[in-house]
């Protein structure tokens, strides 16, 4: 999830071009600041925080969701050895 923090956003349209994936678009109408913020594709984003590290202002931060974080977990305790499925079930 990409949240905009539209104080800070002054519309340099950065993560929209850089976006590897165009996860972002520019908003169809002005905000009471006077510029296009970017706003989220929904479902597009790939948590790559590209647009967080581009972002002149700082006035981007990617969240992941739930489910992404605790599938990403998962592999990397796959790929450390550890299988949880096997260690709830006791010693083997």
């Amino acid at each position: 999830m990409i949240e905009v923090n539209k104080e800070y956003c002054k519309g340099c349209g950065l993560c929209i071009r850089f976006c590897p994936v165009d996860a972002l678009e520019r908003a169809e109408e002005l905000n009471e600041r006077g510029i296009y913020e970017p706003i989220e594709i929904e479902d597009k984003c790939t948590g790559c925080r590209l647009c967080e590290m581009i972002c002149p202002d700082f006035a981007i931060i990617v969240e992941e969701e739930e489910e992404k974080k605790s599938s990403k977990k998962e592999k990397v305790l796959l790929c450390c050895g550890v299988d949880r499925k096997k260690k709830a079930g006791g010693r083997s």
